[in-house]
């Protein structure tokens, strides 16, 4: 049994060699878009079906018009650098949901919703073009398989910790000792590594696709204001902290002009 759980470990291992465009670096991805896509649709078609989705009116219309804008500069990036065809497996959908909930989010294969509760926080045309980049960079990015196979992984990690211990009481406190420092140690950081790669990834798409950059700290300025010290510190959060995110945007904002610029788009929205 422990012999058969090292193999899988060291497959898997192997296997999880999937190279993110937008950074050169591998990931860790073991779950293929023929397999983890479907069910990603099949969820979002049923969230649909249980949520109030608006339609046909000038926000929803927005949602539509800034997601379809920044995904096809997402595409015209990938195409310029030698990733035609990246996102041929992808079915990209924009909705809007009447939710109270300041938040967006975006599933596996391009499914992105944006909650009514973050349109105030947004503003404008161009925060909603800072949340939609970033939403549309964890799709590019394969974020939800990655977490998958992190997940995968911790798992075995925890059948292999009580396959190999035999005395109880020993088990116990190794069941103790790795759920917490899996958890913060391995997937809080993985988590929040995500979210600054689709910050960074969103800010450089968004600028393609004609929106200002300087817009993305303004918008986590608002957020954070909105949350009202209420966020938990940021070494236990899947999220980095707001002061995090708008040094690093701001940080970010002359290498997303630049790279606008390689596609002609020298003015900003």
């Amino acid at each position: 049994m422990k012999k058969c759980l090292l193999i899988v470990l060291v497959f898997l291992g192997l296997a999880a060699c999937k190279v993110n465009p937008f950074t050169g670096s591998k990931t860790l991805n073991f779950y293929p878009n023929s397999q983890i896509f479907p069910m990603a649709f099949s969820q979002y078609d049923q969230f649909l079906t249980e949520n109030s989705v608006i339609e046909d009116t000038d926000q929803a219309r927005m949602i539509t018009r800034v997601g379809q804008r920044i995904s096809s500069a997402a595409e015209r990036w990938l195409n310029a650098n030698g990733y035609a065809g990246y996102l041929k497996d992808y079915r990209w959908d924009y909705n809007l949901v009447k939710d109270s909930t300041v938040n967006a989010w975006c599933m596996p294969g391009g499914k992105i919703v944006f909650y009514t509760g973050i349109l105030p926080i947004a503003q404008s045309e161009t925060g909603i073009a800072v949340v939609m980049g970033h939403e549309v960079a964890h799709a590019l990015a394969d974020h939800g398989a990655q977490r998958m196979s992190a997940g995968t992984l911790q798992q075995l990690g925890a059948v292999a910790g009580n396959v190999a211990i035999n005395d109880p009481a020993a088990r116990d406190t190794f069941n103790m000792a790795y759920g917490l420092g899996s958890s913060v140690g391995v997937m809080l950081p993985f988590s929040r590594s995500h979210e600054t790669e689709a910050d960074r990834i969103g800010l450089q798409i968004m600028a393609i696709a004609g929106y200002n950059p300087e817009e993305a700290p303004e918008l986590w300025r608002r957020m954070k204001a909105n949350a009202g010290g209420q966020a938990p510190p940021e070494f236990l959060s899947t999220h980095p902290s707001s002061d995090t995110r708008i040094a690093n945007l701001t940080q970010w904002i002359p290498l997303a002009k630049e790279e606008a610029g390689k596609f002609g788009v020298t003015s900003f929205k």
